[in-house]
């Protein structure tokens, strides 16, 4: 992957996470079919979705790191990261409420 690759990919990401503001349901689909190398750059819709989840991941370790180093209740890194980045949390919760209800 190239860096113009890396950067494509982080374009799509974010604009799934300014349109979530909207509709936090479709904004990947949205972005998928709105985005001429969303295709090949993750390959699906799911593939976007597993970039976003990796992403809150590396960010909520990165606030545990710092929670338990300070002595504070891991929980505070959860809240703390779904208050700093509300439409990341919104677009997973969202996608994951959708396939319950699908299933």
């Amino acid at each position: 992957m190239t860096w113009a690759d890396v950067h494509a990919r982080y374009d799509i990401l974010d604009n799934v996470l300014e349109h979530a503001d909207i509709d936090p349901a479709g904004a990947v689909a949205d972005a998928f079919a709105g985005h001429p190398d969303a295709a090949r750059l993750f390959g699906s819709a799911e593939g976007i979705l597993q970039a976003l989840q990796a992403r809150w991941t590396n960010h909520l370790n990165a606030k545990l790191d710092y929670a338990i180093e300070k002595g504070i209740e891991p929980m505070w890194a959860w809240q703390q990261l779904k208050a700093e980045q509300p439409h990341l949390r919104a677009v997973l919760d969202r996608t994951v409420i959708r396939e319950l209800v699908a299933a």
